[in-house]
């Protein structure tokens, strides 16, 4: 009788050194409700090369808004959308995600609550688009929800307007394709906050209009969404809310109709600059002040 219970015992405590070496499955966060806090900096702090580049920062990020990062270059946009990516670190202050310190989440968590968009993203392989989507869903792997993989990867493709050339090798693209084929993995990922820094800047009208669209669609949605813009009608069009940042700060922050105002926008980007309301939306209209 002893004998099995030793076994028994000693049975028991191999499970219990196998399973502390067996990672958990990260848990999807549940769905957000409208005006949800997804992600907060308090007095942001950002030091890259010795330099400071983020100095005191604090922004909200709620469920269901866009919220649009504009300024000058080099004024640390990029930068704030990487800390509250967890991507760049903090020399102080704190950035949130769900509500838990950055650091506080293991990478599969953290790839289950957000989804990041860079500005360019090289990769080494010829792998075809579609499989270029694909990897969106990696952080789904192994998890209730993989079955979705491919309904989620056509869909991406498809709001995209990539579906055409899913076998092509992603390397034969061209730019704008190959942003909105990174745009379509970012949609595949199916992420409540999605990050993305100046996902128009290598795309045609048309295509600019539709990247902009899907971020409303998104917020509506119940996901929220940051959005790097140096193009302040488009910002002004489509986000909820406006950061402008100047030199490592906030210099405003508000509705588009509230802080794109001809004077700050004139001092911020050193330009002087006029601000119209579009004569059928109402939206401002930012254009340089050019001599007659």
């Amino acid at each position: 009788m002893r004998g099995r219970r030793d076994r028994r015992d000693r049975r028991d405590r191999r499970v219990v050194r196998l399973s502390r070496l067996v990672p958990s499955r990260p848990v999807p966060p549940p769905p957000a409700a409208p005006g949800d806090v997804l992600a907060e900096a308090e007095g942001l702090c950002v030091h890259l090369g010795g330099r400071p580049v983020l100095d005191g920062v604090d922004v909200t990020v709620r469920a269901g808004e866009v919220l649009a990062l504009v300024g000058p270059n080099g004024a640390g946009k990029s930068t704030l959308l990487g800390a509250l990516a967890a991507d760049v670190p903090a020399a102080e202050g704190v950035v949130r995600v769900h509500g838990r310190p950055v650091t506080e989440w293991s990478a599969p968590e953290l790839a289950l609550r957000r989804a990041v968009l860079p500005q360019s993203a090289s990769l080494s392989f010829p792998f075809a688009v579609q499989e270029v989507v694909r990897m969106g869903r990696a952080p789904w792997a192994g998890g209730d929800l993989e079955g979705e993989d491919d309904a989620a990867v056509a869909e991406a493709m498809a709001r995209t307007e990539v579906t055409g050339f899913a076998g092509r090798p992603y390397s034969a693209l061209s730019g704008g394709e190959r942003a909105r084929v990174a745009l379509a993995r970012v949609l595949a990922q199916r992420a409540p906050l999605l990050l993305l820094d100046e996902p128009t800047a290598a795309l045609d009208l048309r295509h600019q209009e539709l990247v902009l669209r899907l971020c409303r669609e998104r917020a509506r949605a119940g996901d929220a969404v940051v959005v790097v813009l140096h193009d302040l009608a488009l910002a002004a069009a489509y986000a909820d809310r406006v950061a402008i940042l100047r030199s490592g700060r906030i210099a405003a922050e508000g509705a588009p109709a509230q802080v794109f105002a001809e004077g700050l926008l004139s001092e911020v980007y050193d330009q002087p600059v006029e601000v119209f309301a579009h004569p059928r939306t109402g939206a401002p209209l930012v254009v340089p002040r050019r001599e007659a």
